[in-house]
């Protein structure tokens, strides 16, 4: 009986990964380039709005602030491309994120600059909002946090790895201050942006390495 109940139990997950695999392959249709990505947040931030049906004046003001970050980092980043690994098959990477995503403001040029340094790595944005389908698939806690990078094999369609939504010392920096603090305050979100500033992707760089590698 015991036996019985783990075979169903490996069946259930190959089920599951496999329907996984499905659905984040037909999402590719709903995908954009991440040029693309950067002019429709450029429209919306000149025409006063964000991504999303949700409209305020905060996403906004957030959409606009992340357009000139984006801006700032898309002509200022500088990655030692030489030291990356070289990506091992042909591969995609999916990013969910919205325009007023402070996170994904920070770390997308990163992937950008990291998928233009290699022929085999293709980078694409998904709209997190009209893909919830795929999000409820790759949360982080419980929660719809992004961005959230996925790595596909573009010839088998497997899902390799997933990624996000901070780097690593920013996921540390995040928990060590809701454990003490209960939550996430603006004065952290601020701090956050200044550590990014100060970061200038690397951490994002170290942490996306292993992903240029999966088998």
């Amino acid at each position: 009986m015991l036996a019985s109940f783990f075979i169903l139990v490996i069946m259930d997950k190959k089920v599951y990964t496999h329907a996984t695999e499905q659905l984040v392959k037909r999402s590719l249709q709903n995908t954009m380039t991440y040029t693309n990505y950067r002019n429709l947040v450029a429209t919306l931030a000149t025409k006063g709005k964000s991504t999303g049906e949700n409209q305020t004046e905060a996403l906004t003001n957030y959409t606009k602030l992340n357009d000139r970050r984006m801006r700032r980092l898309d002509k200022t980043l500088k990655i030692a491309t030489a030291t990356l690994p070289k990506v091992s098959r042909n591969t995609t990477w999916i990013v969910l994120a919205e325009s007023w995503c402070g996170d994904a403001a920070q770390t997308m040029p990163v992937m950008n600059k990291i998928a233009e340094s290699d022929p085999k790595l293709t980078f694409k944005v998904l709209l997190r909002d009209e893909n919830v389908e795929v999000m409820d698939k790759f949360l982080t806690n419980g929660a719809m946090s992004i961005p959230k990078l996925i790595a596909v094999d573009d010839d088998t369609g497997k899902i390799l790895d997933s990624w996000g939504p901070r780097p690593s010392i920013a996921t540390k920096m995040a928990a060590d201050y809701k454990e003490k603090n209960g939550e996430l305050t603006p004065e952290f979100k601020q701090n956050l942006q200044l550590w990014y500033t100060k970061d200038k992707g690397q951490n994002t760089v170290e942490n996306l390495k292993s992903l240029l590698t999966l088998e």
